[in-house]
């Protein structure tokens, strides 16, 4: 059996129990994820050709967060916090747009430069001096990688995007993904589960050829996953040579041109690249797509994505993203409804528990890398919410000093 380009299949006896059902619904959970994993690692917010010119600026929110990135009139692209540092107003209220040369705090009038810096309270005489750098907007890490704008709203333990993404880097440049230009904006979307059953979902393809008529058509016999290393994941498929019993299959499959950007063996192929702890990008001949999610509660998640196409797009090629489109609305109904079943399944007392397929290598894998980070999920039993931020905090310090005695010998 093939299981990824990275060489790695599943041990012997590897553990397939998943995580415990209670970390689905806890309230006291959902904050350390917040904290942990969602504000201390990457998002992708947007990609560089929402924010193209000095002024343009996209806003992002995320548990509890709210971030805007703008294009100074140097031509470089910043984020910041979407908070005025006199009253805490959102800055920049519309999601994305233009702005002259400065932000302007839509509550009493103050205003930024470009750069973050302070150019000016209202009424400036009713304030002490203020100092410009002191009180500009609080700065966020950013980063682009392949056009696309990562934020972090927190200093957090992953390396830059960059190196995290490397083993992917020369296969994902063949795809002039800074080239690409906006084919729809960033769309987002409110499911009632929670958000690692939307994960849980995604991260293998064992449902595909009962749940994804479609994708099962266009490339369900050559599919795989790889597994999460290192905060990172791949899957890859090729087309299946008698792919076409379904319409909009068989008109995308009909109508490909020729993709003269790529080699041979990616034109009939799609992709995709994974980052913890959500974001994914979707490499396909004639178009670019991200997707990630966040938790708005327990049991709410938002959707987030976006496709992208090609400057030179022929008529074909914008025919045959018209089609993925369709395949793409059909398959998000089916995962959404699966999540469904499955986010049920884990308030039920007679779920006992996952039991993953070596197809499932990648939910497992996932599921470790959120242990790494809350080692409070390797407890089976729900720990009492009031105390569950503290038994996690001594479980990090206990594994923090196992690693530095390690070290030491």
């Amino acid at each position: 059996m093939k299981w990824n380009s990275r060489n790695i299949a599943p041990p012997e006896n590897w553990d397939r129990s998943g995580l415990p059902a209670w970390s689905y619904h806890s309230d006291a959970f959902l904050e350390l994820e917040k904290e942990h994993v969602f504000r201390t690692h990457w998002l992708i917010a947007c990609h560089i050709s929402d924010v193209p010119g000095p002024g343009d600026y996209f806003t992002f929110d995320a548990v509890g967060e709210r971030a805007v990135i703008v294009r100074g009139t140097d031509g470089v692209l910043r984020g910041f916090h979407n908070i005025c540092r006199h009253r805490g107003s959102r800055v920049v209220a519309d999601e994305k747009g233009t702005c002259k040369n400065a932000l302007i705090c839509p509550f009493h009038g103050w205003v930024y430069n470009l750069d973050g810096t302070l150019r000016g309270a209202a009424r400036p005489n009713s304030f002490p001096e203020l100092d410009k750098n002191e009180f500009g907007l609080i700065p966020l890490e950013l980063e682009t990688w392949m056009g696309f704008v990562y934020i972090r709203f927190k200093k957090g333990p992953q390396p830059s995007v960059a190196e995290m993404m490397q083993p992917f880097a020369e296969e994902a440049a063949l795809y002039k993904m800074e080239e690409l230009l906006p084919a729809s904006g960033v769309t987002d979307m409110i499911s009632e589960v929670n958000w690692k059953s939307v994960r849980d979902v995604d991260n293998e393809g064992y449902h595909v050829p009962m749940a994804h008529p479609a994708l099962q058509d266009l490339y369900g016999a050559a599919y795989y996953d790889e597994p999460w290393v290192g905060g990172t994941t791949r899957s890859f498929a090729t087309f299946n040579p008698h792919a076409g019993r379904l319409w909009s299959v068989r008109n995308y499959i009909n109508l490909q041109p020729e993709t003269t950007h790529l080699p041979e063996h990616l034109q009939k192929a799609w992709g995709y690249y994974g980052l913890f702890p959500s974001n994914v990008i979707i490499f396909m001949p004639e178009a670019i797509q991200f997707y990630n999610e966040v938790p708005l509660s327990t049991g709410q998640t938002l959707l987030r994505g976006a496709s992208y196409k090609y400057p030179w797009e022929s008529r074909r090629q914008r025919a045959t993203r018209y089609l993925i489109d369709r395949i793409d609305r059909a398959t998000i109904e089916e995962d959404v409804q699966l999540t469904i079943w499955s986010n049920e399944a884990m308030k039920s007392k007679s779920f006992a528990g996952f039991y993953l397929s070596d197809l499932e290598y990648g939910v497992k894998t996932y599921h470790d890398q959120l242990r790494q980070v809350l080692p409070v999920l390797t407890l089976k039993d729900e720990p009492e919410e009031a105390r569950l931020a503290e038994i996690n905090a001594e479980m990090l310090a206990a594994k923090a000093e196992k690693a530095g005695q390690q070290a030491a010998e």
